[in-house]
């Protein structure tokens, strides 16, 4: 059962209209000569005429070089890109305005992974936000928008890349095309891009391409006699045209053996194996082709490994999950069939408000939950039932926890509080107290959170409208402090809070607390 999404933002848009009147047939439009002999001054008599010194060309009152800026002839205002609007996401537009576009695209692939979720909300915030491109370089935005698309599909977020994609322009540069028809493949939505190409030859002079989407046309004489020229120009590797042999010549090949996996994948040869029936299983690829198997061609174990995977890096909804969990009922057990049962047994005694039934089934399901590293998610989507619920021991201590690692985490209450509980409570009001022993995070927590001053070269990053670039610093600085860097752990909290992003610096804290 997939429940219902509780979405908070606000986005308002204006807008002023100026009403038209119509040209009737008593009102004939004015030619040029008539328009021209309307805006003829009046004439001014001597008398009229203005007393004083005449008009003369203004003198520069000092020696010094005025500034001067260039921009192309009709640029114009900087556009801006991005899926959500200022009003969603609280970001100015100016977020990469100071930032030169070299570095951050450098920033951007050599981020590493980003497992912490406080992180990853933070750097999908960044991705994702309507934002200026940086001045002073041309095509500086179009480059941008690359680099943050690339980044969307290496977290597994093919849709928001794509349509990033579509609203940078795919056809702005021959890179802009490449990504937005691997986006394509990988989604299965190909037939507009290939459309593109065909129209915009200029766009791809990718042979591989340009044969699959002439077949897709359905001109597979043409398709033959490209792949042939390719063939005998050597212009394809082998394993290629091994597997276009296959695609355009089914035929030929009904009782053939199965091609050797290539140790390179690309979207475009993925797709090939799925249509010559020799599907490749994904667990082993990067994370977007995983976004294959959440379609109804998967099987149902292959659709589950493929939503755990793609909620722990942020990039499928809480509620998808969910839904994909309770689609059929476990028809094995151990692994994944495990966790499918325990979240069904405890969603169906959340349905029915079953507190005995609630009290049995959460330490099952919480235990099953955090070993597939899906504790956020399973609080998200749980948290707000569980509040104020009249849970006792054990279940009521998991409540507790499942509460503070959601967006709710203020509203966590458990009484009498062993000392851990007391030190997430004080975090979760933005006050932690005296150290929490026994933890190895707690005392960089309390520091990040009293004294401990922030990096000061990204705060005065973020001061010359480079505050992405800085926010980009401060998720490495996240990340780092997750996998057990305390130093930098209250780095990135102290930095956190001088940025203003209070809520971000509770919500790693607690990760760093409470998953860990």
């Amino acid at each position: 059962m997939i429940r219902p999404w509780l979405v908070s933002g606000l986005c308002a848009g204006l807008a002023a209209f100026c009403p038209i009147t119509p040209i009737t047939a008593q009102e004939k439009p004015l030619a040029v000569i008539d328009w021209l002999e309307n805006q003829a001054p009046s004439r001014v008599t001597p008398r009229q005429r203005p007393v004083g010194r005449p008009a003369e060309a203004p003198v520069a009152q000092t020696a010094t070089q005025p500034a001067v800026t260039v921009q192309p002839l009709g640029a114009g205002a900087p556009r801006s890109i991005g899926l959500a609007p200022q009003a969603v996401t609280g970001v100015p537009l100016t977020l990469w305005a100071g930032s030169d576009v070299d570095r951050v695209v450098k920033r951007l692939e050599n981020l590493g992974d980003i497992t912490m979720p406080a992180a990853q909300s933070l750097l999908y915030k960044l991705l994702l936000a309507e934002a200026q491109a940086p001045r002073g370089r041309a095509q500086a935005g179009d480059r941008l928008a690359l680099a943050r698309a690339r980044k969307l599909m290496d977290m597994g977020a093919v849709d928001p890349a794509l349509s990033l994609m579509e609203q940078a322009g795919p056809t702005a540069s021959p890179a802009h095309y490449a990504l937005w028809m691997d986006l394509s493949l990988l989604l299965g939505t190909e037939d507009r891009a290939c459309k593109t190409v065909q129209d915009m030859p200029h766009l791809s002079r990718d042979y591989p391409t340009l044969i699959f989407c002439t077949a897709r046309a359905g001109n597979w004489e043409d398709a033959a006699l490209t792949f042939g020229s390719a063939q005998a120009l050597g212009l394809m590797a082998p394993e290629k045209l091994a597997l276009f042999d296959r695609f355009l010549n089914p035929d030929l090949f009904e009782d053939a053996a199965p091609l050797p996996v290539p140790r390179d994948i690309d979207p475009l040869t993925f797709r090939l194996f799925e249509t010559i029936g020799e599907a490749l299983p994904t667990t082993n690829l990067p994370r977007a082709y995983a976004v294959a198997d959440l379609r109804d061609l998967a099987g149902w174990k292959a659709q589950l490994a493929a939503a755990e995977r793609l909620t722990r890096s942020g990039a499928l909804p809480d509620n998808r999950l969910l839904g994909i969990y309770t689609d059929r009922d476990p028809a094995a057990s151990g692994g994944v069939w495990d966790r499918v049962e325990a979240l069904q047994r405890f969603e169906t005694a959340m349905a029915q408000k079953n507190v005995a039934a609630i009290t049995k089934t959460l330490p099952g399901v919480w235990t099953a939950m955090r070993e597939a590293g899906l504790e956020t998610s399973f609080a998200a989507l749980f948290a707000a039932e569980l509040i104020g619920l009249p849970l006792q021991d054990r279940a009521a201590s998991i409540a507790f926890d499942v509460i503070l690692l959601s967006p709710l985490y203020e509203a966590a209450a458990l009484d009498p509080a062993p000392p851990i509980a007391a030190f997430a409570k004080g975090l979760a009001q933005g006050m932690p107290k005296r150290p929490l022993p026994n933890h190895p995070n707690a005392a960089a927590i309390l520091a990040g959170f009293s004294a401990h001053p922030p990096k000061a070269p990204i705060i005065v990053a973020a001061q010359k409208e480079m505050l992405g670039e800085a926010l980009l610093q401060v998720i490495e600085l996240m990340q780092k402090g997750f996998e057990g860097d305390r130093l930098e752990l209250q780095n990135a909290l102290a930095t956190l809070r001088a940025l203003g992003l209070e809520d971000y610096a509770r919500r790693a804290a607690l990760q760093a607390i409470l998953m860990r």
